[in-house]
């Protein structure tokens, strides 16, 4: 006999971490695993949230401060920085740097290419004050 019961179908690991990371955005402050774990309706066991938060920790994604035997976690940015963040791993881990940001700058609809551009000299120009 088999068993009728249908499993929720399975998150990825990008999922879980984006809602781990909207949860701490609406923090008003450093939060523990377990208010992390009640915003998420009790839909993730506590070992899991804490898998979570780690990675996102050795992502760079969150920071963590020690409270009595416990940690409060934070986000560490907004979801631009952390996209940002994710292009960097992306690119660092290439060797041929230049063929990959050629290849990214040519691949780029042209309005966005025209705001690269602009943000790019913005930067130089803040360089040079």
């Amino acid at each position: 006999m088999t068993d009728q019961r249908q499993r929720p179908p399975r998150r990825g690991q990008g999922e879980l971490e984006a809602q781990i990371l909207s949860v701490l955005r609406a923090a008003e402050g450093p939060a523990t695993a377990g208010w992390v774990q009640e915003r998420l309706d009790g839909d993730l066991a506590y070992t899991t949230v804490i898998t979570i938060l780690t990675r996102l920790l050795n992502k760079g994604a969150v920071t963590r401060e020690r409270v009595g035997r416990s940690f409060a976690w934070t986000s560490a940015s907004d979801e631009a920085g952390l996209a940002a963040h994710r292009m960097r791993r992306v690119l660092d881990a290439e060797s041929d740097r230049e063929a990959v940001l050629a290849s990214f700058v040519t691949s780029l609809e042209p309005d966005d290419e025209r705001l690269l551009r602009e943000l790019l000299g913005r930067a130089e120009s803040e360089g040079e004050d």
